[in-house]
């Protein structure tokens, strides 16, 4: 049943409401809300308004929510954030030029995080990267291990931020991207090609030579799209 203007507004007022005692920390993370009644009495709504914010509520990660049970209050992470945004990325991955504007996002995401390790990665954070292009290496001529080497070196770039909500963004690309990476056709020269693209990266990393680095990025990952796309049924221009 269709419900009304004034019963939207009421309900986007209690979720406003509820959001703001989750932020305020008057709920703590794990902590069930109040009761149906209870919170009908707190906002001075009805049974129907309410579940109509907890839904909404719901859909947005702030709560958990089972069948004969209280909402529990989940604050939101990173990982919280991928998964509220994973129906929008397939929806998007569907369209003929998804799969192209999701690797485009990447490409631009990398664009400033290769620019940011090269201003600001410490020795760790270098050997690092040197241990995930020694990996990518040893596994050229192993079709799965070199994929999987490939993408850590690609993670140590999201890793150096510090920032949770970069590497969460690098496991999401990655999962989103992995069908039409598994069509991709692989070879010896394939895989050379690919580590010499990353030690290129890792070398003007090492130079501190951030225009270096990013052009060495964006010829890989253009090369890495131009190999793809012609698994795809409508070639999309690069």
């Amino acid at each position: 049943m269709a419900h009304s203007l004034e019963d939207r507004r009421a309900a986007d007022t209690i979720v406003d409401g509820i959001e703001a005692s989750i932020s305020s920390g008057e709920w703590a993370d794990g902590s069930p809300l109040p009761s149906e009644r209870q919170l009908m009495a707190r906002y001075n709504a009805s049974r129907t308004v309410v579940r109509e914010a907890l839904t909404t509520l719901s859909s947005r990660g702030l709560i958990l929510t089972r069948p004969r049970h209280r909402p529990r209050v989940r604050y939101v992470d990173a990982d919280a954030l991928l998964g509220t945004s994973e129906s929008v990325i397939q929806l998007l991955l569907s369209r003929p030029d998804g799969p192209q504007n999701v690797y485009q996002t990447r490409v631009l995401v990398e664009r400033g995080l290769v620019r940011q390790a090269t201003l600001s990665a410490s020795h760790e954070d270098l050997d690092l990267l040197r241990a995930a292009l020694e990996a990518n290496n040893q596994a050229i001529g192993d079709q799965d291990v070199f994929h999987k080497t490939d993408t850590a070196f690609h993670g140590v770039l999201y890793a150096i931020t510090g920032n949770p909500v970069f590497t969460t963004l690098h496991r999401g690309l990655t999962q989103w991207l992995a069908p039409q990476w598994a069509l991709m056709p692989s070879s010896l020269e394939h895989d050379q090609a690919n580590y010499l693209a990353h030690e290129a990266i890792f070398n003007a990393i090492l130079e501190r030579n951030p225009d270096k680095a990013e052009a060495a990025l964006v010829d890989h990952l253009d090369t890495a799209w131009r190999l793809v796309s012609r698994t795809f049924q409508t070639v999309p221009e690069p």
